[in-house]
């Protein structure tokens, strides 16, 4: 039987590109968590719930839909809510339209907490990723990560909460 790894190597600009991406997904979570952490103690990940929530109509959404958004199993996102439940930041219900679902509803004081971390969050965003780009970089970004994210996911990427989408 023929040895076809060869063709999969990666080596030379192959491998420094895959090297770089790869470092890039290894070193941002951490650095996009250690403001929040210090300041909110807020993970990215929570953060991330508290940004769906708050764009949300009602500040609600279904928990399997907000799964969906985080890119998250039940179990992690059911986690992270029971984590802002403690804080007093988010609250589950039922829903009423279909009781075999269960809400996630941000509250006053998590949508004060997500106000605050804003700012944070976007400092953070502007200085790691943002502010070191030009702007035909951005553009580029955008384009090669919406070819990266329709690689892994048919359904397409997130939209912006304006509607908006880069198309390649």
């Amino acid at each position: 039987m023929a040895d076809d790894t060869a063709s999969a190597d990666l080596t030379g600009d192959d491998l420094q590109t895959w090297a770089a991406l790869a470092t890039v997904l290894e070193w941002l979570p951490p650095a996009l968590d250690a403001p929040l952490a210090r300041d909110f103690e807020l993970t990215h990940f929570e953060y991330g719930i508290l940004y769906a929530l708050a764009d949300a109509p009602e500040r609600t959404l279904r928990m399997s839909v907000l799964a969906g958004y985080a890119n998250s199993s039940l179990s992690r996102l059911s986690r992270a809510v029971a984590r802002l439940e403690r804080r007093g930041w988010v609250a589950r219900r039922p829903d009423p339209g279909d009781g075999r679902y269960t809400l996630a509803v941000l509250t006053e004081g998590g949508h004060g907490v997500y106000r605050q971390a804003t700012p944070r969050h976007n400092e953070t965003v502007h200085r790691l990723v943002l502010d070191v780009l030009t702007p035909a970089q951005k553009k580029q970004l955008r384009v090669i990560s919406g070819r990266i994210i329709r690689a892994i996911r048919d359904e397409g990427e997130w939209l912006v909460p304006d509607g908006s989408k880069e198309q390649p």
